[in-house]
């Protein structure tokens, strides 16, 4: 089970929610193919022609299908022609351009970098760009391309330790098993802005949660300033807790436990409510349970 080549340690999914603490840059998800073919025409290199006529001429899941699958799969001899071409008209569009793509193939620069001759580099440039604002959300389905690239972020996931790696890592990499499952239907990434609650003020302190499909957790978002009244925790199952900002005490019948930013908790599912209240002028606290 501990072995670092084993790609599935259980028999669960793993859909992802990661909200960025700071401005948060990753990939995820394959782009809409069309738009695709548009960023690799930019970039004026002869040896995509091939490529690019794979993808125009089946502008859908399969096409990103084939085109991802070649990329991946490209001999060394063919690789190590390809892409350094492939970076040199990268080079020469960001030097000549502050358009539609520049960031997108800025970032397949710093990755070719950090991952030399990785042809992940390429399928990188199949991947939508995103940023995140602080507070903002990523959703991830199981099956969905994505790398974090920069940035602080809190991330919850269900209960599964299934990793399966394409490039772009020194781990293990299992390129057939990864084409096998991974979802190719291009599309644009929603960002997830999240709800307030009824009881949440106009200085920004309350409740935010994060509504996604996934009903194995469900996040929240807990903000104070020095007028919040003490924030209840959902009691209806086990919680964690994790501070990202200033200091809160947490109350459990008679029982008390400061949190300062970087600590976390775990409140059992016997354990009677849980109420917040801040130590410091502004505070942020993550709530992590079991969704419906």
């Amino acid at each position: 089970m501990e072995s670092p080549i084993r790609n599935y340690k259980d028999g669960s999914h793993k859909p992802e929610l990661v909200v960025a603490l700071s401005r948060f840059e990753a990939l995820a998800g394959f782009r809409e193919p069309t738009r695709t073919v548009k960023l690799l025409r930019a970039l004026a290199v002869d040896e995509l022609e091939p490529y690019i006529g794979l993808l125009e001429g089946q502008p859908d899941s399969d096409g990103l299908r084939a085109l991802f699958t070649t990329w991946i799969t490209l001999p060394s001899t063919v690789l190590g022609t390809l892409l350094p071409a492939v970076l040199a008209g990268c080079i020469t569009y960001v030097a000549h351009h502050d358009a539609e793509f520049v960031t997108e193939i800025r970032t397949a620069l710093e990755l070719s970098e950090a991952y030399p001759g990785d042809a992940g580099v390429l399928a990188a440039l199949l991947l939508n760009r995103v940023t995140l604002e602080p507070g903002q959300g990523l959703f991830l389905a199981a099956g969905n391309l994505h790398a974090y690239l920069h940035g602080l972020a809190v991330e919850i996931m269900a209960n599964s330790d299934n990793v399966l790696r394409g490039g772009l890592t020194p781990k293990h990499v299992d390129v057939p098993e990864l084409l096998r499952v991974l979802d190719f239907v291009g599309a644009d990434i929603e960002v997830l802005d999240p709800a307030p609650s009824s009881g949440s003020g106009q200085s920004g302190s309350g409740r935010y949660e994060y509504v996604t499909p996934a009903p194995e957790f469900r996040l929240t978002r807990l903000e104070f300033d020095a007028n919040s009244t003490d924030i209840a925790v959902d009691a209806s199952g086990p919680r964690i807790l994790i501070c990202t900002d200033g200091a809160v005490t947490a109350t459990c019948g008679t029982d008390t436990l400061d949190l300062d930013r970087g600590r976390a908790a775990w409140i059992a599912a016997d354990e009677p409510a849980i109420h917040l209240s801040t130590r410091t002028p502004t505070a942020q606290v993550f709530s992590a349970v079991v969704g419906n």
